[in-house]
This record gives structure tokens, sequence and C-alpha cells, in this order.
């Protein structure tokens, strides 16, 4: 039984690294092989362009907006949820769901449908000389709403395992409330809110539905880097698509590293991520 048990999970363990090596590591390898295959030259000559350029400025730009946003939103969210009974409770842990529940291509429509030329605010805002689509304030919105979960749902279970001992002694104590939040409840989900904002982080940069619904594919102005990638690959200018491609996927496996540091951190502390 002892060695059917051992040749059982040996055959798992064996299929998952081939599963994963067949779809995650030979693509990464395949996109990074292209890029580099003529040496440095022509990646530098591709990022150097001014599309490429503006591209990655645009991405950098809308994760720099939309992940500060959706901290803030996170961690009020997360601590209303966690730390008090409240009616619509059950409606708004719905709600903070709702994006991963729908298409991004769905999410980046239902902005159209609100912002749009002809939209409910769209004739309003035209005549106000306010552009929302097929602009940076589209696109922000858009990635804002794909990526609202991913704070608030990396702390909903760290606060609520950790409970409200803490932030009563600290008010009998006479601190206020902001006091509570700054020195008790801050500190204990450090570290679910750093590994939150990661991951809000990697979709902001990596969002493709969305955005394209929403950005107008103006070049040079409104594509992120994933729509100058498409933008390239159907032009077949192969080798400039897998270049900003390698430059995307380098993004994603930093953030990969610092998941995994910040993993190995939280290993053995009481408060633990929950999943």
């Amino acid at each position: 039984m002892a060695s059917r048990t051992a040749i059982t999970r040996g055959s798992l363990i064996a299929l998952a690294f081939l599963l994963l090596l067949v779809f995650l590591v030979a693509p990464l390898v395949l996109i990074f092989a292209r890029a580099l295959g003529d040496g440095l030259a022509a990646p530098i000559a591709a990022l150097r362009e001014p599309d490429a350029l503006s591209a990655i400025r645009l991405t950098l730009l809308v994760a720099a907006i939309a992940v500060p946003l959706n901290l803030v939103f996170g961690l009020a969210a997360s601590w209303a949820i966690a730390k008090f009974r409240f009616t619509g409770r059950s409606l708004l842990v719905t709600l903070i769901d709702l994006p991963l529940s729908i298409s991004p291509v769905v999410s980046g429509l239902i902005y159209v449908l609100v912002f749009g030329a002809q939209g409910v605010f769209g004739p309003w805002l035209s005549d106000h000389g306010i552009k929302i689509m097929f602009a940076i304030p589209g696109i922000v919105l858009a990635s804002v709403f794909v990526t609202l979960p991913f704070v608030a749902r990396e702390l909903i279970p760290v606060m609520e395992a950790q409970g409200r001992a803490e932030e009563e002694a600290a008010l009998t104590l006479g601190a206020n409330g902001w006091q509570v939040f700054r020195h008790v409840t801050l500190p204990n989900v450090r570290w679910g809110l750093l590994y939150g904002v990661l991951l809000c982080n990697a979709r902001a940069m990596g969002e493709f539905g969305a955005v394209s619904v929403v950005s107008g594919h103006i070049r040079g102005l409104t594509n992120t880097m994933p729509l100058h990638i498409e933008v390239l690959y159907n032009e077949y200018n192969l080798p400039a698509a897998f270049t900003v491609a390698g430059l995307l996927a380098l993004l994603a496996l930093v953030t990969l590293a610092a998941k995994s540091l910040l993993e190995w951190r939280l290993r053995g502390e009481p408060s633990t991520i929950g999943r």
C-alpha cells in the first residue's frame, strides 16, 4: 500500500511539472528566445521606438493610478466587512467578487455604455468637453474595475482570522479610530496587503480585454503594452512583438519573485494570507 501511494504521489508530481513545463515554462522560454534571437540590438531598437515607449509609459501610469486606488478601497472594504456587521454586508462581498465573475470584455463594454458617445452620460460629457472613453481615464476606470477584488480578497480572511480583540483593547486604553488602524490593524495585515498589491499590480499591467474595449486602439496614445503587442503581431513585426512581450513577461516574473518572497516570509507566522 505504501509503495502504491508513493507511486501515485510521484506520478501526480511528475504530471504537474510536465504541465507547467509545457504550458508555462516553454512559452516563456520561447518568448525570450525569439526576442533575443538576433542579439540585443534589435530588442533595444524595438523598445526605443516611440509607440513602444508610449505603451510602456501608459502601462506604468495606469498601474500607478489603479493600484493605490484599489489599495485604499481594499483596506476600507476589508476592514468594514471583517470587523463590523451591517445591513448590506453580503451584498458588498458579492460586489467585490463581481469583476472576477464577468468577462473583462463585458467590463469594458459597461463603461462604453455609460460614458461612450451614445452612453448614458456620453452627450453631457461631450457637451462639457470631457473625454473618458478612448482616452486615459477610460483605461484607468477599466483597470480599476478588473483589479478591484485583489487587495480586498487577500485582506478579508486575514482580518477575520485576527478578530477584534486587539482593536477593542486599544480602544479601551484610549486610542481613537485612526490610532487603532495605524498601530494595530495595519501592522497585522501588512504582508497580506503587500501580497494583494502585487497581484493587483500584475493584473493592471497585463490586462487586455477590458482595456481593449475602452482604449480605441489609438497607436502611441491609448495602447498599453498588451495592446501594442497585439498590433505588432498583427503587422507581422514578430521581433518587436516578442521584445515587448518579453519585457511584460519580465515584469510578471519580478512580481512572481516578490510574491514568492512574501509567501516565504509569511510561512510560520500566526497570521497567514487566506485563500
